[in-house]
């Protein structure tokens, strides 16, 4: 919980989109054999969920910048220890954002190629 309160809101919006990625992903597989169409539309949603993570985790690692100079212009002279918690928590939502969007591309991957291996028997 330290490193999600360290990135802000953001981090959670993120966690809330990698959260329905995996539940979109999960009932793809479990729709796969009973509703090719509700399983295909589950995919979507979970390609959709897995990008807008990656997106809203650059968007907050750039808001975090922006703040972090805005902090810089203000003060004048920044003490290194506030410059590097300010940048450490704008990159924390970029990397999130990131291992957001690799899980659920890896699951979208998996179904996929078992949607291939269906096909081969």
């Amino acid at each position: 919980m330290g490193l999600l309160n360290q990135g802000g809101l953001v981090m959670y919006i993120i966690l809330v989109l990698l959260l329905l990625s995996l539940f979109f992903i999960t009932k793809a597989f479990l729709s796969k054999t009973k509703d090719e169409i509700h399983s295909k539309k589950m995919i979507g949603l979970a390609i959709d969920s897995s990008l807008l993570s990656l997106v809203i985790g650059c968007l907050g690692s750039i808001l975090g910048i922006i703040k972090l100079f805005n902090m810089a212009q203000v003060l004048g002279e920044v003490r290194p220890d506030l410059f590097s918690a300010e940048l450490k928590g704008s990159l924390l939502t970029i990397t999130f954002g990131l291992f957001s969007f690799v899980i659920g591309r890896l699951g979208i991957l998996i179904y996929k190629w078992s949607l291939k291996s269906a096909l081969n028997k």
